[in-house]
């Protein structure tokens, strides 16, 4: 039994094809690869639309979750934030299943990583807001990625800003320095922080950039920025994802 690979579960999109006439849950390849590679664990797509029963069934077989980016954003309803305008993206059924699923996990020990929407995700979960566009606010930068007809994925994934790690936090642990420089793709940000959550990053113009949920026994991280690029040639991404697939293997065995 010790050979036996822990198994993630991976949120997905809901996203509709085929001028309408098919709708698929997805999610990235990076996503899959990067957990499959550095964190050594069997990955699996959880649709948005499991009934609470089955959800529950569900978390008892899992061995971690990872929540991912993706276009649409969490509606505002979740958070009492002002209604999007009607041409914004949006995915209602992830929003309801992903939002569940956190505390679920927390309660169970279930380890996290959440990843761009995924952090955001968190802090709503536990009763926090945020921001709609960052790059609308005084003094923040432009999160967003560049939107130029020939940018190409080594540009949307570029290093973009520095960010500054909390002193003696996770993340100054981890590597051992005192900030880094990330991707950036993203227009929400955290807005108001969730008591529950401890921030564990800030971009260089004050955005919240990463979390950790401070009752979780384990591994609950999220990040703004895409962890799932290249962890190879990234140092703090190849540890985030190394030290959560360690997170799910002791989870395993303790189960």
């Amino acid at each position: 039994m010790s050979d036996v690979k822990p198994l993630i579960g991976i949120s997905t999109n809901e996203l509709t094809n085929f001028n309408g006439r098919q709708v698929s849950h997805s999610t990235g390849l990076r996503y899959v690869n990067s957990v499959s590679k550095f964190a050594n664990v069997i990955p699996v797509l959880i649709p948005s639309n499991i009934k609470e029963k089955d959800l529950d069934n569900l978390l008892t077989k899992i061995d971690g979750l990872v929540l991912t980016g993706g276009r649409a954003n969490v509606e505002p309803h979740h958070f009492g934030g002002n209604p999007f305008p009607d041409d914004e993206p949006i995915d209602p059924g992830r929003d309801k299943i992903v939002l569940e699923m956190i505390p679920k996990c927390v309660d169970l020990g279930i380890p996290i990583f959440g990843i761009c929407r995924g952090i955001q995700e968190m802090n709503v979960a536990y009763g926090g807001s945020l921001h709609y566009r960052v790059h609308l606010l005084p003094d923040k930068n432009d999160h967003r990625m560049p939107r130029n007809e020939d940018v190409t994925v080594k540009d949307i994934f570029t290093l973009r800003h520095r960010i500054d790690f909390i002193d003696d936090g996770y993340f100054s642990k981890l590597i051992g320095e005192k900030s880094c420089l990330v991707n950036s793709l993203h227009g929400q940000a955290i807005d108001f922080l969730s008591k529950d959550l401890k921030v564990e990053a800030n971009s260089d113009d004050g955005i919240i950039e990463a979390i950790s949920i401070s009752k979780h026994p384990s591994f609950a991280v999220g990040v703004q920025w895409h962890a799932e690029y290249e962890p190879e040639n990234n140092l703090l991404n190849r540890c985030l994802f190394e030290e959560f697939g360690k997170a799910c293997s002791d989870y395993a065995k303790q189960k």
